[in-house]
């Protein structure tokens, strides 16, 4: 027997998350104080919700999951503008919501952070529409949802909502006391063997065939955590690959066959003339949003493009449903290794030399981003830029080997990268990991 704040923890702490973000209120006081209890993972409170929120989003960047914890009603929705982002962005937060006893919301009691019309349930109306999986966990539940929900926030990688009423937390229900024997089930569904056979034969035959092949690499490779089986695919067919803004740096920038960032008619005219007049375009984890495509301006062909999704291949103007990208990928790389493609292009892709003297004695653009990549950025540093000119500005610089870069490039919520700094220090620490976390925003992201 265990009682349901223990298990739900412990659940957390089996994800590897370490910190857990949030703000106290008399609703969530119950769960935080199996919070303070558990041994191995550590609260961070926060100065209001919204940050918290921001926290733990850049916290899941890093360590694939974090989970945030606030209090119904007030807090809950001083963090849906935080939650909403990790949704767009494609982030992993488990949203903890500490609710009133279940008696005061059976009866429809007229409480403190209500509406006052005794409907307990509307704030988790609101969140439906931003979360991939939501639950109200009492004691015959519990155990079910809580893995259920945590199942879906770490295979769709995407926010999910838990709503706790204090008196649940300490129920208790029938589990194993030692919850080794009784580990969460995180492996993907499997791709259906007669659907994943036609599209595997389809893409190799195409990819052999064409002369001119490029991938495209965007910010679902990584979200979807399919950067290793990406980096064999390109390594071993000896492709060259280009980037998305939200792409930038999943494989490092001093790569061999890195042919430099495609935004459209933003690029420079050489990766406009690659990435356009390839034959074949093996696009990656595409988010097609305005900033990252250069304001809708990609001139990509449909039918000469193979687009992988999360759950999705689509080839040319065919579509494959239920096949995952992690693991299609590698099998296609198996059929390709004696492909040793001889890419018509010549990568690894130079940025441009910014200029050494500037005649100017203020600090301008082309002066900081210089002086920032060639003097200031080291190998594996987490680079955080807020909407604006810091994000735009660093499109233009080189970053160095193993560096992650982390923007808010689709959702844009000036201020996120403050909380979401903090959140990815705290991760990289739980990781171990000997890592420089750099912030550039300024006021209003100018």
């Amino acid at each position: 027997m265990m009682k349901v704040g223990t298990y739900l923890i412990k659940r957390l702490k089996e994800l590897g998350i370490k910190h857990v973000f949030g703000v106290p209120g008399d609703f969530n006081m119950d769960i935080l104080d199996f919070v303070e209890d558990e041994e191995g993972i550590e609260w961070i409170g926060g100065c209001n919700e919204l940050n918290s929120g921001y926290a733990a989003d850049g916290y899941a960047r890093i360590n694939k999951i974090s989970a945030l914890i606030t209090t119904f009603g007030v807090g809950e929705l001083s963090a849906i503008n935080a939650i909403a982002g990790s949704f767009s962005e494609i982030v992993p937060v488990v949203h903890i919501v500490g609710t009133p006893s279940t008696k005061s919301q059976s009866e429809g009691a007229i409480l403190h952070h209500t509406l006052g019309n005794g409907d307990f349930k509307i704030y988790k109306r609101m969140y439906e529409e931003i979360t991939v999986a939501q639950t109200c966990l009492n004691q015959n539940n519990a155990k079910y949802e809580i893995d259920r929900v945590l199942r879906e926030c770490y295979i769709k990688a995407r926010p999910v909502y838990i709503s706790l009423p204090f008196d649940v937390c300490h129920q208790e229900i029938d589990v194993a006391t030692d919850l080794s024997e009784d580990l969460l089930s995180l492996s993907l569904p499997k791709n259906h063997h007669d659907v994943e056979y036609a599209a595997i034969n389809q893409i190799v035959e195409i990819i052999r065939k064409a002369n001119r092949v490029i991938v495209l690499v965007d910010a679902g490779t990584s979200r979807y955590n399919a950067t290793n089986e990406l980096l064999e695919f390109v390594e071993k067919t000896g492709l060259p690959f280009f980037t998305s803004p939200m792409g930038k740096g999943i494989i490092s920038e001093d790569h061999p066959q890195f042919g430099g960032i495609y935004i459209g008619n933003v690029s420079e005219s050489h990766i406009r003339s690659e990435v356009e007049n390839a034959d074949l375009i093996i696009s990656v984890g595409a988010i097609k949003s305005d900033y990252n495509t250069g304001g809708f301006s990609y001139h990509v062909n449909q039918a000469k493009t193979i687009e992988f999704g999360h759950e999705n291949v689509k080839v040319f103007f065919a579509r494959y449903e239920d096949l995952s990208l992690k693991q299609i990928l590698p099998k296609i790389t198996s059929c390709l290794e004696d492909l040793h493609y001889n890419p018509q292009i010549q990568p690894p892709y130079q940025y441009r030399l910014l200029p050494e003297q500037i005649e100017s004695k203020r600090i301008v653009q082309n002066w900081f981003w210089r002086e920032i990549s060639s003097k200031f950025l080291k190998p594996n540093d987490i680079i955080i830029a807020d909407t604006g000119t810091s994000m735009f500005g660093l499109m233009d610089i080189k970053f160095p080997k193993g560096a992650t870069f982390i923007s808010q490039i689709l959702y844009g919520s000036i201020g996120y990268s403050v909380g979401a700094t903090l959140g990815a220090a705290l991760a990289a620490r739980n990781n171990q990991m000997k890592r420089r976390v750099i912030l550039f925003v300024g006021d209003g992201s100018l």
